[in-house]
């Protein structure tokens, strides 16, 4: 894929006026391009619209703003260009997978959630080598040595991780996955990392978790098999997209089912 210096000089210049009511004539021309040639670098390296990536990005300003103001949510919606309550609550919970008054008040049980997720004995881990099917999405996700912590992996109908996963899991230390009867589709796998050292406010903004991403999509077509896949977690980069979704929500849900299997 080519490279784009422009992009990250762009994207720069979006997160630097998130507070403003920037259109995509503004953002081209403070990069030298046309809107057209800009819209299509943009997505060709990013994988989302300038305006989608835009959007998302003031979701995860709100989400900043959620945990490090009290500003009322009413306000929020303001500050990120949302004139609707109402219009505001709706999508950031689309995005996120939980209100805006719910995300502000999770930081005090992310943390445990993380330390049951950890502990979580070795038969809960999956097993992969036995799956053969036409519908298996399965491979390895590595780290550093010292990495301790949990990794959490999952297939988005979007190149961008927002609401919950079509198919998600949380490993509790770099190794295999596997998603098992996979529907036919176009899928995106996504990871991102929460490490044991990390505060509960860095966990829900996910601004500086490690993670990885697949740069092509997941086909399940149901008939061939889809080739293992090896990702290596690495330090966020600039153009990568917020990581919008809840930790948290995706963290209890995974503890609901995998106590719910372990207790059958």
């Amino acid at each position: 894929m080519e490279m784009y210096p422009e992009i990250n000089h762009a994207i720069q210049f979006i997160q630097d006026n998130l507070h403003e009511d920037l259109t995509l004539e503004q953002i081209a021309r403070h990069v030298s391009y046309s809107p057209y040639h800009f819209s299509r670098i943009f997505k060709q390296k990013i994988g989302l619209p300038p305006h989608y990536f835009l959007s998302s990005m003031r979701i995860q300003r709100a989400k900043e703003l959620l945990i490090h103001t009290h500003l009322s949510i009413r306000d929020i919606g303001l500050e990120i260009g949302q004139q609707s309550l109402g219009t505001f609550t709706t999508r950031f919970t689309e995005k996120v997978g939980i209100s805006p008054s719910a995300f502000r008040n999770t930081a005090l049980v992310t943390k445990d959630h993380l330390k049951k997720i950890h502990q979580l004995s070795a038969y809960q881990q999956q097993k992969i080598a036995a799956f053969t099917s036409n519908q298996i999405v399965k491979g390895t996700i590595e780290a550093t040595p010292s990495f301790r912590g949990v990794i959490l992996v999952g297939l988005f109908a979007k190149p961008i991780p927002e609401g919950l996963p079509l198919y998600g899991t949380i490993l509790n230390q770099a190794g295999p996955f596997l998603f098992n009867s996979v529907k036919p589709g176009r899928y995106y796998l996504l990871t991102t990392s929460i490490s044991m050292e990390m505060g509960s406010t860095a966990m829900l903004l996910t601004e500086k978790t490690l993670r990885a991403k697949l740069d092509q999509p997941v086909i399940v077509n149901g008939f061939d098999p889809v080739s293992p896949i090896k990702l290596t977690l690495r330090p966020p980069k600039m153009d990568d997209p917020p990581i919008l979704t809840s930790v948290q929500v995706l963290m209890q849900r995974y503890l609901t089912r995998t106590l719910a299997l372990s207790n059958r």
